[in-house]
């Protein structure tokens, strides 16, 4: 089971992440990685996950799974299907695809059970509290006003990333809090850290950058 690296980036669906795109995306993040010694995972579209996941040597993770048993659930995406794609884990609960809590909580074993690292993402610190009572292996809390905005929460409200971080630890010591929405640079991921953050999650600001692999050469440059 891979760890959860301090920097993941979610390609979302964003056009410039999809196909060859994505490809090149995650062989930037799998370049700075071997320079810099710092992890950075890659959240490609389930339909470039496969191919992704079978030609660079970083963490892949989906960007989600449903909360269905193999069978006769047409369209839907299981636990099973990242993993034979070649998925070393998935996010869950994203602002763009909330989950039921009760579903959250059957999924998050299906996973597990799968061998998949589980990040649970949460906008509060009361949501953060409720995921880390299901023992992911990180919860990332994104307050969803500021995603895509490239405000990061631990300048508009630092509070936020310290009650998470509280929140998460007093139910599940081992789970990883990583900080999301509005991160674009190494000044981010260090307030971030600063405020008790273990890493960030990231999507436009690299994403969207004029040079993808020079902006995640700037937010590996804020983790001591």
């Amino acid at each position: 089971m891979a760890e959860v690296p301090p920097v993941l980036v979610n390609f979302k669906a964003y056009s410039e992440a999809v196909g060859d795109r994505a490809l090149s995306l995650a062989r930037a993040a799998e370049k700075v990685s071997e320079e810099t010694g710092v992890t950075i995972g890659v959240c490609p579209s389930h339909v470039d996950l496969a191919r992704v996941a079978s030609e660079v040597d970083v963490p892949v993770f989906a960007q989600a799974v449903d909360a269905a048993e193999p069978g006769s659930r047409t369209g839907h995406v299981t636990p099973e299907m990242v993993r034979e794609a070649g998925a070393d884990g998935t996010l869950l609960n994203h602002s763009e695809r909330r989950m039921l809590l009760e579903d959250l909580k059957d999924v998050c074993l299906a996973c597990m059970n799968e061998g998949l690292t589980t990040v649970v993402c949460a906008s509060d610190a009361v949501a953060a509290r409720a995921a880390g009572a299901l023992r992911p292996h990180a919860v990332a809390v994104e307050p969803p006003e500021l995603i895509g905005t490239g405000t990061p929460v631990s300048k508009a409200d630092p509070e936020v990333v310290e009650a998470t971080v509280e929140a998460v630890k007093e139910v599940s010591e081992d789970t990883v809090v990583l900080c999301g929405a509005g991160i674009t640079d190494g000044t981010d991921v260090k307030a971030a850290i600063e405020l008790g953050a273990d890493g960030v999650l990231v999507a436009s600001g690299v994403v969207l950058a004029d040079d993808p692999e020079e902006a995640m050469r700037d937010l590996v440059s804020g983790i001591p």
